[in-house]
């Protein structure tokens, strides 16, 4: 079960990893499941699902994971945009990882920090 915080952060858009237990034969183990939130349905009811969207050895991969399920150890929220045009990110799958980068404007905050600062100091020239 996710707790209040955790559970309004999950939306279209973020990064996360889920942390979901896994039942092999007697035995239980936790595996990771890291990737782009593709949808989030049927809001916080019996039923409200997430979709995480992850590319496995250059194959797409999806899974639906219930938000109420016991299986869920734990999520983490890697990192969440401002803002998403769309409430389901289904055109994703037919893009690539750089094209998705672009559409969702989740790049790395260092380096646009440091192309804003290094701009001005090139456009400034020596006096002839």
């Amino acid at each position: 079960m996710l707790d209040e915080k955790t559970n309004a952060k999950i939306k279209s858009g973020a990064t996360v990893r889920v942390w979901e237990k896994i039942k092999e034969g007697d035995k239980e183990r936790v595996a990771k499941f890291e990737g782009l939130v593709l949808a989030r349905k049927h809001g916080s009811e019996k039923g409200a699902t997430f979709t995480v969207r992850s590319t496995v050895a250059g194959v797409g991969v999806e899974k639906i994971f219930p938000i109420h399920s016991p299986r869920i150890d734990k999520v983490e929220i890697i990192n969440s945009p401002r803002k998403v045009s769309r409430s389901k990110l289904y055109y994703v799958r037919e893009l690539s990882k750089r094209q998705i980068r672009q559409k969702l404007g989740t790049g790395t905050e260092k380096t646009k920090v440091a192309a804003t600062t290094q701009a001005p100091a090139e456009s400034k020239t020596a006096p002839k």
